[in-house]
């Protein structure tokens, strides 16, 4: 790797990583620079993530080429999950959209990329940014006017060691626009809290609700919190019914009780009925909103409403069929249709023919301990909630039982024994 190489870092995220004889190590999720008061931000590492979604720290010691489409390693990766450090930034995290002022007195701009290249001595540099002017006021269409863009040296600006003021998320979400709610819910646990809120402000409420099902309580709470009243009650209705009413759980009844009032009529109904649960039953747990039909619904009309991109895995594998009305709680329960047995029979046959009606079914009181039990030994993802009338009232899935076994911390666990392996050893940082 010569001298003078350089790199655009908006492009370096989730470039593959290797070891010498080309073995995938993990891929780029980030670039720690110190930025400095005096001099250019010095380039100490890379954010990696491995196998098992765990992010590490790659020092640039270790990187011996950076090129298109691939970043190669000395082979010694430490382990130990990053933890960033006080005087340490993240470039896509924290650089990205920064308001800047230009030293020649032309104005403010705002950052979308930076370069980072490769000194004579072996350090990495952030040696230029890649900017936008700010152009004030509006477009006729009532759009912000979109500034010109040019790239200049770093010197060439003032402030980007100062605090964030007001700053945006565009460029930061473009460069994670194709990583998974739980992989993007990891970078937004690792920001700083005005950060965090920052970036989550910027998703759109889809997005956002996804990301937020991912994040620790604590992380919920805080951005829920942040968020402007009504936009809060927005991503409510956008998430999973469960998951929102975990979420409302764990805000103050005031609150929950204002951004009950301000959700749609019929999606706050399904939660307040999941609040009247104790959170640890299978009311608690179960979502209301799995996929039911009539016994006269055709197969090929149940494997098309399975294929739905946002429907989980787990109530993908069971239609629920029932008699009208067909939205929770619905007519009397008849039984349950699982895909593979969908998958074997005509699809103009109709799917009360093929129903299990000895399905096992909970009550809403069903502890976790019966759920689990339950689920285990029929190998079952999901069943089916009942009210004593055999309404179906909603679904437990295995994924929701998960949430509730696994420590409240999990999402920040360290994975056991992995943070001591030989090559592991400590390397000093700044």
């Amino acid at each position: 790797m010569s001298a003078g190489t350089r790199v655009f870092v908006a492009r370096l995220a989730g470039t593959a990583v290797f070891d010498p004889i080309g073995d995938p190590v993990g891929r780029v999720r980030d670039v720690v620079v110190l930025v400095r008061a005096k001099g250019a931000p010095r380039v100490v590492g890379l954010v990696v993530e491995v196998p098992g979604r765990r992010r590490v720290f790659l020092p640039m010691t270790r990187v011996t080429s950076i090129d298109a489409g691939q970043v190669i390693t000395t082979g010694l990766v430490n382990l130990r999950r990053f933890e960033q450090r006080a005087m340490e930034s993240l470039v896509l995290g924290e650089l990205l959209d920064r308001t800047v002022t230009l030293r020649d007195g032309s104005g403010e701009v705002s950052v979308e990329d930076v370069s980072i290249a490769r000194q004579r001595n072996g350090d990495w540099l952030i040696d230029q940014l890649f900017v936008r002017r700010r152009e004030p006021g509006r477009s006729t269409l009532g759009l912000r006017r979109r500034g010109a863009t040019l790239v200049v040296d770093v010197d060439a600006v003032s402030t980007l060691a100062q605090g964030v003021r007001g700053q945006g998320a565009a460029a930061l979400l473009e460069a994670y626009e194709d990583m998974r709610p739980a992989d993007l819910a990891d970078v937004l646990h690792e920001l700083g809290d005005t950060r965090r809120l920052e970036v989550a402000a910027a998703l759109d409420n889809d997005r956002l609700a996804d990301v937020l099902e991912e994040l620790p309580e604590d992380d919920q709470v805080s951005i829920l919190s942040g968020l402007e009243t009504t936009r809060a009650a927005d991503v409510l209705e956008a998430m999973e019914p469960d998951d929102a009413a975990d979420l409302l759980h764990e805000l103050p009844d005031a609150q929950a009780a204002r951004l009950l009032e301000l959700m749609e009529p019929e999606e706050a109904e399904d939660v307040r009925r999941l609040l009247a649960y104790d959170e640890d039953t299978a009311g608690g747990m179960m979502t209301t909103e799995p996929v039911i039909l009539g016994p006269e619904t055709t197969i090929a009309a149940a494997l098309a409403q399975i294929r739905r991109q946002d429907l989980p895995p787990a109530l993908a594998s069971v239609v629920f069929v029932a008699r009208p009305p067909l939205e929770t709680p619905t007519g009397r329960f008849l039984g349950v249709a699982h895909f593979q047995r969908l998958l074997r029979e005509p699809p103009h046959a109709a799917v009360g023919s093929v129903i299990d009606t000895d399905a096992e079914a909970l009550t809403a009181d069903a502890p976790l301990g019966r759920v689990t039990r339950l689920l285990a030994a029929y190998d079952l993802l999901a069943l089916p909630v009942l009210d004593d009338d055999r309404r179906l009232l909603g679904a437990v899935s295995v994924d929701d039982v998960l949430d509730h076994l696994l420590p409240d911390d999990w999402r920040e666990s360290h994975d056991e024994g992995l943070d001591s392996v030989p090559d592991a050893q400590e390397v000093p940082r700044g």
